[in-house]
This record gives structure tokens, sequence and C-alpha cells, in this order.
């Protein structure tokens, strides 16, 4: 049997609403150990692990290795990891289920944006990464991925089956761009760790997707494989430039204001239905999602 500790902490999303600046802050605290890589996505089935990079770990059904992630926390009280890929149901299934088996007692950390500022942010991320070549419309019409991690009653309902609503603390991305001083101190508080702590990092911001950026196509990454590498290295340099220029293209979020004003609309009566529940389930109103309720002037 492992003596090392069981991580008691998770953030599990909601993606594109400030994980990685929260999970960096926390990890300032004395009292705090987050894990690096931040996702080791443990309890994801592989099968529904669509990242390589994490996938090649082999953290999933080899719990020791996983709690090695966290053998260094010394004499931290709180262990915590931040996978948001653990509130993407139904593409990731039974992640609840899996936790609850593995800690009871652990405690949770949803933080949720304006959810169509979120699925924009998700969109270009999707772009930005290669994986994404339709207009913004178009994917959150045919794509249900955007529209049900921004479905945040939907990802609670699911937790709620299996841990009672006190073990999770609800921030949003605004409070946290607002005001991260008053948000950490609330998030302390909450984690019963000192709340006086200032973290010396809350003016940085972590993994947010610029307005500009160059887009990678299947060839860019297709560059990186074994024997596409060895054979490009036989290449002249300028035909090897001139191969890099078609992979990548340069992508202005700014440009395309009509097809963002129509992907607007057609969300917003979608996520102020879901945002309605929300409000229900958890007695929380959302005044800061000016996108949402269209009051941003």
């Amino acid at each position: 049997m492992s003596n090392l500790r069981k991580p008691n902490l998770f953030i599990i999303g909601a993606m594109k609403s400030g994980t990685s600046s929260l999970h960096q802050y926390l990890n300032n605290h004395p009292s705090i150990f987050m894990c690096e890589p931040k996702e080791p996505c443990y309890f994801v089935h592989p099968q529904q692990l669509n990242w390589p990079n994490i996938k090649k770990l082999g953290l999933w059904e080899n719990e020791e290795k996983y709690l090695s992630l966290f053998q260094d926390a010394g004499d931290a009280t709180i262990l915590g990891e931040s996978s948001t890929l653990y509130a993407k149901e139904p593409h990731v299934t039974d992640v609840a289920e899996r936790l609850a088996q593995f800690n009871p007692e652990a405690r949770f950390i949803y933080i949720m944006r304006d959810p169509i500022e979120r699925t924009v942010s998700h969109y270009w991320h999707e772009t930005r990464q290669g994986n994404e070549n339709q207009s913004l419309l178009t994917a959150v019409q045919k794509n249900p991925l955007y529209q049900d991690v921004s479905n945040y009653p939907q990802q609670l309902k699911h937790y709620f089956q299996y841990f009672s609503p006190d073990q999770f603390l609800f921030l949003t991305f605004e409070q946290l761009c607002n005001d991260a001083e008053a948000c950490m101190i609330k998030t302390f508080d909450w984690l019963g760790v000192d709340a006086s702590f200032a973290p010396a990092n809350l003016t940085e911001k972590f993994h947010a997707t610029p307005k500009q950026f160059y887009q990678k196509s299947a060839l860019f990454r297709l560059r990186y494989t074994w024997p596409f590498n060895q054979l490009a290295s036989l290449l002249p340099k300028k035909i090897r430039s001139s191969g890099l220029k078609l992979a990548i293209r340069e992508v202005d979020r700014d440009k395309d204001a009509e097809d963002l004003q129509e992907a607007t609309q057609f969300l917003r009566p979608i996520l102020l239905k879901q945002t309605e529940e929300l409000s229900n389930l958890l007695g929380m109103t959302f005044p800061e999602w000016k996108t949402l309720y269209d009051t941003k002037n």
C-alpha cells in the first residue's frame, strides 16, 4: 500500500475561465501544493483522453504514479490539481464517480465565466491548436462541445450526485480579473489556510489566448514526426521556410465582427436559459456576465 498522500482539492473547470491563473495563485501559498502538470487528467478514461502529451504519462490505472505528482508537497495541508477535462460531460464521462471512489471528502473549485465569452474563447483556443477550421458561428452550431462546456448546471448536477454542494467553492473569471486579491482571500478562507497571505503573482495572467496568433495546421504537427522530420532536415533552408509558412497562418480574433455578432445572437437565448437554471441551482446571480446579459454598454 502506497504511503503517498492523496490530493484533496480539484479545480474542475470551466475551461478558458482562468483555471491556469487560479492554479498558479494557489500554488504560491505555503500551505497549498498544486501539482505539475497542472492537468494530469488521471480520472479521465484513456479512451476519452485526446491529449498526447498527457496520455503518454500513463497515469490512468496507476494510482501510485499519479500520487507521485504530490510527493514534494512537504507540510502543505492542501494538495491539488486542475484538470478542466473533469467538467466536460457528456464528452468525458464518469469522472465524478471515480473521484468519489478515490476521495469522498475531496473539495472542488469550479470557476465559471460569462458563458458567451467562454464559448468564444474555447473556439479560439481550438483554432489556435489547429483543431478548428470552421467559422465561429458554424462551429458553435455544429459542435456540441462548445455549448456543453458552457452548460454549467449540466456539469454540476452530475457532481452533485456524488458530492455535497458544501464541498464546492464557486468563483467567476470576472471576479478573479476584477479583484484577484479579494477572490484569493475568499478562496484561502474557504480552504482553511492563512487568508492574509498575498500571492506575489496576482498581476500575472496564465494561458490567455492572444488577440493575434498563428494557427497550427496538420502539416505543422507533421513536421515534428519521424520520418518527416528526418526528411525535412535534408531539404534546403529556403524550402523548409516556405513549408513552415504553409503550415501556419496568422489569425486576428477581432477581424470578423459580423461572425462574432451572429454567434453571440445564436448563443444568447440558449445560455440565458442555462444561466437561469444555474442561478436556481446555486442560489447565485451573475451580473458580471455583461456579454450574456447584453449590458456591456
